[in-house]
């Protein structure tokens, strides 16, 4: 029986009640955060801003910008007051240079380097275009009135490898598959335009059952397990009075069948919700995704409205971290430590711009140049001791830390065998069984 607190006024006696208890990331003890994983997460964070400028640059007609100019994206690149953008631009001498003009005017361009890579980039974009194709179709095929807002999907076109001009130009080019259609207001949705039942089987259903011939077949009711994996010291998880197991073994509606008539809340409902989030998580081309831009899709593929205790209460199927300003959630089958087991040719792409983030040495004074070809004739930034390998890195990813405007996660000891406290998180699954 939960207690109760009374306290004494002048008026008598009145009841306060407690607060109730919440399941929220920050709640979680240390113990319980995933080391392996917040590291993977630390170095994507590191990369996003390295990207943002690149495709930023890509988009100026002669790929330089005045350095006063980035100052409108300092929210972009999570780099606040007081510190300096020309920092950030001087720890990556592989990607970008700095010069001045005849007039004093700081500029920032990239590198050749940098220049060859997004071409690559752009290439392979091409290459999987097939593949980004089927899973924006999918994801159209999951929603309860089979379109989207278009500015929902492009939250997640580097996730799902899409390309820059995804919404002026890749949009238009299958029209078999989808259409953007403007509602009254303007709105502009994506639109399924055919329904290929080939496409209705889910990512698990093919691993599990083998079910990649091809074959359309009616989405129904699914009772396959979702793969689960806990860190070491998880050890104790599975004895703890089967509610896991009692969860694994419910059936539940498949994502591409509808669930318009499913009851918020109910335990088929939540199953389909974990079943639904699950396949959008096996889309991505890193198996992760930020929290925040899902909340977006709840109405149109039918989850609950508390997502983020969903994904919390499902531990052994989803991690979510807080690292930085946004929160992630990844897909723990998809990782070993901290590697992804199956690399696309993208992740390789994003982990070869990554490597070449990172320099020590002293900084040089900025040259003066007339014209933009000059840059071609010097070099701007001494390029020595540039960080490589998984040690260097670690010190990257500290000198970027010092620019965050949240300090982040204490890191957990990867050789802590400790058991982790487990009470909370098999009673989530109370009442489930």
């Amino acid at each position: 029986m939960r207690r109760m607190w009374y306290q004494q006024t002048m008026f008598g006696w009145f009841q306060i009640k407690p607060m109730t208890s919440s399941r929220r990331v920050q709640d979680r003890s240390k113990n319980k955060r995933i080391h392996y994983l917040e590291i993977v997460k630390e170095k994507w964070k590191i990369l996003s801003k390295v990207l943002f400028l690149m495709e930023l640059l890509k988009k100026e007609k002669e790929m330089v910008i005045p350095l006063r100019s980035l100052d409108r994206y300092r929210k972009q690149l999570n780099l606040p007051k007081p510190h300096k953008i020309t920092d950030f631009i001087r720890k990556c001498p592989n990607l970008f240079e700095l010069y001045k003009d005849q007039r004093g005017t700081l500029w920032c361009g990239m590198t050749k380097g940098a220049e060859d890579l997004l071409e690559e980039e752009e290439r392979l974009i091409e290459e999987q275009s097939t593949k980004a194709v089927e899973y924006v179709t999918r994801i159209l095929m999951m929603s309860v009135d089979k379109r989207i807002q278009l500015d929902k999907i492009a939250h997640f076109r580097r996730d799902f490898g899409l390309p820059i001009e995804f919404r002026t130009k890749w949009v238009n080019q299958y029209p078999q598959h989808f259409r953007v259609e403007k509602s009254k207001d303007g709105v502009e949705f994506l639109e399924l335009v055919n329904w290929d039942p080939a496409w209705a089987i889910t990512e698990l259903e093919k691993r599990t059952l083998g079910l990649n011939d091809g074959i359309g077949r009616e989405p129904g009711i699914l009772s396959l397990p979702f793969p689960l994996k806990f860190p070491p010291n998880y050890k104790k998880v599975y004895r703890h009075g089967g509610k896991i197991e009692h969860f694994q073994k419910r059936s539940y509606l498949s994502p591409y069948a509808d669930a318009r008539e499913l009851k918020a809340g109910s335990l088929e409902f939540d199953k389909r919700a974990v079943a639904v989030m699950h396949e959008l998580l096996s889309f991505t081309i890193e198996k992760r995704l930020v929290t925040d831009h899902l909340t977006h899709f709840r109405w149109e593929l039918v989850m609950p409205q508390k997502l983020m205790r969903l994904l919390l209460k499902h531990f052994g199927i989803f991690y979510v971290s807080e690292r930085g300003k946004r929160f992630s959630v990844f897909l723990t089958e998809a990782y070993e430590g901290s590697e992804l087991i199956e690399k696309c040719p993208l992740v390789l792409w994003k982990e070869k711009v990554l490597s070449l983030i990172g320099y020590r040495g002293k900084k040089k004074e900025v040259p003066t140049f007339s014209d933009l070809s000059d840059m071609e004739e010097r070099d701007i930034i001494e390029e020595k001791d540039i960080i490589e390998g998984d040690t260097e890195m670690e010190d990257t990813c500290a000198d970027f830390e010092e620019e965050e405007i949240m300090g982040g996660l204490d890191a957990v000891s990867p050789t802590n065998d400790d058991e982790l406290e487990i009470s909370h998180f098999c009673n989530s699954y109370k009442g489930t069984s």
